[in-house]
């Protein structure tokens, strides 16, 4: 008896209804397993930076949380835009994610990269760190005025390095140009630790960088801090003076989180961002982070947005005002 149309068409689509099920059971099976193989993270710097020193401790405090391993890539060049440019165009499977700084919003408003800090989503912020001014310990100066003063009777006669042109560390120094009359001679380098590394040579004059990147020098008596540019006095740099204290209305820094790739799916950006919060919680995050004098700061993922988007703002309206862009 041939069934009628109607009972046919339930059976259809009772079949239909039996294999999309199906199908969405070992996607959504997958999703809570990930990770299911090794992590890629990506550091658009050279080793031996700030960057990437909160890099390689979040991998290693990650290991009590998930069972994969998190490893570290260094990408650097183009001011950070050759590790991002990666990442974005990675497939979007949570597997190749980057560490975002300040930069991600600077460099397109130079017209130096094309993305925009939307062509990620935020995992979490981990730090926040403010720029500072470093020289060598055997310099003629000894405060910041002393160095401001010598800038100002000859103009673009002092190097300061910085972690590549659009850096943030470069937009410091020039917003220092800004609000104390000098000039100085600015020399991009692929992060921050090649540009300390110049400055120990003798081939720069300073660094624009954060205090985190030169703690290990400072200690060893190799360099000296003259002034931070931040609201209040750092952490472990204690003698240090800020900016404001010396009369320069400025407080300019970096931050630093994670970051995947736009298109990545919902459940496993919930674990990514689990993953984070639980690391970033761990004793040794912290331990490295201190010893290294990094700023903890941690925000989730909705938070860490709402950051990318205020800060976007400020750092176009300063890169106009600076008129810094070719």
């Amino acid at each position: 008896m041939t069934p009628h149309p109607f009972l046919r068409r339930i059976a259809a689509l009772s079949a239909l209804a039996a294999l999309a099920l199906g199908a969405a059971a070992p996607a959504a099976a997958q999703a809570t397993k990930f990770p299911t193989r090794t992590i890629e993270l990506l550091v658009p710097y050279q080793p031996g930076g700030g960057t990437d020193g909160l890099a390689r401790a979040f991998a290693d405090a990650s290991r009590k949380h998930i069972d994969q391993s998190i490893v570290i890539v260094n990408r650097p060049g183009a001011g950070g835009a050759i590790g991002w440019t990666e990442v974005i165009n990675a497939r979007p499977d949570g597997y190749k994610l980057a560490v975002l700084t300040v930069e991600l919003l600077t460099l397109p408003h130079l017209g130096l990269a094309k993305f925009n800090y939307d062509d990620f989503q935020p995992i979490a912020q981990l730090n926040a760190d403010p720029a500072a001014i470093t020289v060598k310990s055997d310099a003629p100066w000894n405060t910041v005025e002393e160095f401001l003063a010598d800038a100002k009777k000859a103009p673009e006669s002092i190097r300061v390095g910085n972690s590549g042109n659009g850096s943030i560390w470069h937009l410091a120094a020039a917003a220092l140009e800004d609000k104390t009359g000098t000039r100085f001679n600015h020399i991009p380098f692929q992060g921050a630790a090649p540009a300390v590394l110049a400055l120990l040579g003798g081939h720069i004059e300073a660094v624009a960088v954060s205090p985190a990147e030169v703690t290990t020098h400072v200690q060893g008596g190799k360099l000296k801090v003259l002034m931070v540019m931040a609201d209040k006095r750092v952490k472990g740099f204690e003698k240090v003076p800020t900016a404001k204290e010396r009369g320069i209305d400025l407080s300019i820094g970096t931050w630093r989180g994670l970051g995947a790739p736009k298109n990545t799916p919902p459940e496993v950006m919930a674990r990514l961002r689990e993953i984070a919060a639980k690391t970033a919680a761990e004793p040794l995050m912290h331990e490295v982070m201190d010893k290294q004098n990094l700023g903890y700061v941690y925000t989730d993922g909705a938070v860490f947005k709402e950051t990318l988007a205020k800060d976007n703002i400020y750092f176009k309206t300063l890169i106009t005002k600076l008129n810094l862009k070719p």
